[in-house]
């Protein structure tokens, strides 16, 4: 499954009233320069910051801003430096409780709906209330109709790139396991934190 080509202006604004409608703060920027600034904006100096494994992060230059720049309590670098047989309460407790989470999200449906994947599960206290706040940067290719749409772009485009990830840092690719419910698919709504 491809993203649409294009999402027109209109599409767009009705998103963002639609996220607003349900209790998240969105906003429309040009381009990753714009959405970079405005991350900057967002984030306290010494917050501390969980990036999440995200292209877009990666791509825009964000994830460096926060992991390598030296302004914020950076999270994500932290954790190779811990051994997991010993350190595996410490890891937990630092990803599932920043002060801030900045990621993307697999979807954004029409209707006002973030929708979130993580492989391992890990990523995902941070963005249900774990943090104090959460900061999405979402491309407009990401914009789908509906939630079954959502769904099908979390396992046809997102799930591979976490297994190309797994297959990087671990040697082997991430097995999946689907149910009623899918593990690793979980839908945000209003009630989680926003900037």
């Amino acid at each position: 499954m491809s993203f649409p080509a294009t999402v027109t202006a209109e599409q767009l604004e009705r998103v963002a009233a639609a996220l607003r409608a349900n209790g998240f703060a969105a906003e429309i920027l040009d381009d990753a320069t714009e959405a970079r600034a405005r991350v900057k904006d967002l984030l306290p100096q010494g917050a501390r910051v969980l990036t999440g494994a995200s292209e877009t992060l990666r791509l825009s230059g964000i994830n460096e801003d926060i992991n390598a720049g030296g302004q914020y309590d950076a999270i994500r670098p932290r954790i190779p430096g811990i051994a997991r047989a010993t350190g595996a309460d410490e890891i937990r407790r630092l990803v599932a409780c920043p002060d801030v989470v900045v990621n993307s999200v697999a979807a954004v449906t029409e209707t006002g709906s973030l929708v979130l994947a993580s492989g391992s599960g890990s990523q995902l206290p941070a963005h249900e209330g774990g943090a104090d706040h959460a900061v999405w940067i979402v491309g407009a290719q990401k914009v789908v109709p509906d939630l079954s749409t959502a769904l099908r772009c979390i396992d046809e485009h997102a799930l591979p790139l976490e297994n190309a990830r797994a297959q990087a840092v671990f040697g082997m690719p991430r097995a999946w396991h689907r149910a009623a419910a899918p593990r690793g698919h979980r839908l945000l709504t209003g009630d989680s934190p926003t900037l």
